[in-house]
Formats: structure tokens, sequence, C-alpha cells
């Protein structure tokens, strides 16, 4: 291949670990605004909505580009291909981190019930697959991704257990019917972030090795 392809692929590159990155903290910023009720650090995760959803939109143009323009092969067409849907797969992390923060709204006005429940522990798990996505494609090591149906399966637990205790709350007091309801959401906003971690990681798995692996 070319410099000039070698050269546009490696700013590819860059340019999807600092949109994951943004990803990750839009997540990480949405679950502390939420925990500390603070309403500011919600409106700026909200300001980047747009923003993460234009950088998925040049990423996948900047893709199309390359591949038309070079007709890469081999492990180089399996990285662009792999880029064009990890950048899908960041927008919609950085759209749920989005969604927590406008949840932030609705219980920014009432104490916590029991410390949020288990959504900080969910949010840590999720929080760290995500991480550890970034890292595998950073260093192109995905032999720390092993473990991420284990890591999945442990946070759909999680999930279902804020599920059964928000319930319970509810049958003792209607008055935290809005509260839990909130709960149950930002509970699935976090599964379905770890949902797209795991698909992040069988897509790194595949660039890094060519194989393909599902983590259910």
């Amino acid at each position: 291949m070319t410099e000039k392809f070698l050269t546009e692929l490696e700013e590819l590159r860059g340019d999807i670990l600092s949109m994951a990155e943004m990803a990750e903290s839009m997540l990480q910023c949405s679950v502390e605004a939420l925990k500390t009720q603070d309403t500011d650090l919600a409106d700026q995760v909200i300001a980047q909505k747009n923003e993460i959803k234009e950088r998925n939109y040049r990423i996948e143009d900047r893709c199309i580009q390359l591949i038309t323009l070079h007709q890469p092969v081999a492990k180089d067409m399996r990285m662009i291909f792999c880029i064009l849907k990890i950048s899908s797969a960041l927008e919609r992390v950085g759209r749920y981190g989005k969604d927590i923060a406008n949840v932030v709204y609705y219980t920014a006005e009432t104490p916590h019930l029991a410390h949020l429940l288990s959504i900080p522990h969910m949010s840590v798990m999720v929080i760290g697959m995500v991480s550890d996505v970034i890292t595998a494609f950073r260093e192109g090591d995905a032999t720390i991704l092993s473990d991420y149906t284990e890591r999945d399966n442990e946070v759909d637990a999680l999930g279902y257990s804020i599920f059964r205790e928000c319930i319970t709350y509810m049958l003792e007091d209607p008055a935290t019917i809005t509260r839990c309801m909130n709960y149950v959401m930002v509970a699935r906003y976090l599964e379905r972030s770890g949902d797209h971690a795991c698909k992040m990681a069988e897509l790194i798995t595949f660039m890094v090795t060519g194989k393909r692996t599902e983590f259910e």
C-alpha cells in the first residue's frame, strides 16, 4: 500500500480512538451526574450528542473513501471494516450516556433510594468493558477481551437485580414509582452499552485475528 494510504489509515485509527474516549467520557460523566444529582454535568453530556453523531458520519465517510480509492486487502481491509462498525457502536454508547443524563433532571429533586441500588456497581463494570475495548484496539491485543461473555452475563444479572429491587420498592411505597422507573431505564441503558461493548470486542477480535468470535 502507498504511503498516503498508510498515513490516512493511521489518521482514521486516531479518529476512532478519540471518538471512543469521548463515548466513554459521556457514559462516565452521565453516571457521575446521576449519582451526584448534578444537572450542570448532565447538561455537558447532553451538549455532546450532536458532536458524537457528526464524528460517526465523518468516520463512515472516510472509511468509504479509503475503500473506494485504495481497495485495501487483508488486515488493512479488516481494520477499516471494523472501524466502520465500531464507530456506529460508539455513537450508541454516547447516546446512552446522553439518555442517562436526561434522567438526572427527573431525579435531582429527591434523594436517591438506597444509594442508587446497584447502578453505581453496574456502571463501573460497563465502563470497564468500554475502556478495555479501547485498550484492545489501541494495542492490537484481543486477549484482554476473552472474558467478555462472563462480564456481559454479570451486567445482565445486575440489571435484573435492579429491576427486582425496584419492583419491591414500588409495591411497598407507590411514591417511589417514578424514581424506580427511572432507575430501571438507566439499568437498561447500561445493559445496552455493555452489549455494544461486546459487539466491539467481537469486531476487534476479528480485526486482530481474522477469526469470528461471539460474546453473548
